[in-house]
């Protein structure tokens, strides 16, 4: 072989070598890229480890554990919005009682099972997480969950003043 036919032959195995890398590399960056800066805007608010959440949780459908997660995370944000499913009986005093009974002074979170079974508490605290990723302030929270959940039953909680 000769000089020519031999770079010739280098030439085109290193074009083959990063024709066949490009898409990997490419994948790569894509995926670590994206997945940086889409984080703050697809979920401005805490998640709760799914460890931390009990056996139930775990096994319960994707939307009902991360409204676990949430409410965990995000005490307040579920305290200052009621339920309007009847859960006021049951002793439950706003959205985030329908998920946790009582937080012990050690940390430990002793969770309620109510939410479990509940599709409108869990339709609530979605709405919460999706207008707090849109940047809705508490108050105006309140009152799109108060408009569009009264429907359902009595509020858990006193009307806003």
């Amino acid at each position: 072989m000769n000089y020519t036919t031999t770079h010739s032959i280098l030439r085109y195995r290193w074009l083959l070598l990063l024709v066949a890398l490009l898409p990997v590399v490419s994948l790569l960056t894509g995926c670590s890229g994206s997945a940086a800066a889409a984080s703050p805007s697809v979920n401005p608010y805490k998640m709760a480890l799914m460890a931390d959440m009990s056996l139930e949780i775990q096994k319960a459908p994707v939307s009902v554990s991360n409204a676990y997660r949430f409410a965990v995370a995000n005490p307040d944000a579920l305290k200052n919005v009621p339920c309007y499913c009847g859960c006021g009986a049951a002793g439950h005093t706003s959205n985030y009682s329908c998920y946790v009974k009582e937080v012990k002074s050690s940390g430990d979170v002793v969770f309620d099972q109510h939410a479990l079974g509940c599709s409108i508490c869990v339709d609530i605290t979605q709405d919460v997480m999706k207008m707090t990723r849109d940047g809705k302030s508490p108050g105006d929270i309140r009152a799109a969950i108060d408009q569009t959940y009264s429907q359902y039953g009595p509020s858990n909680m006193a009307p806003v003043q």
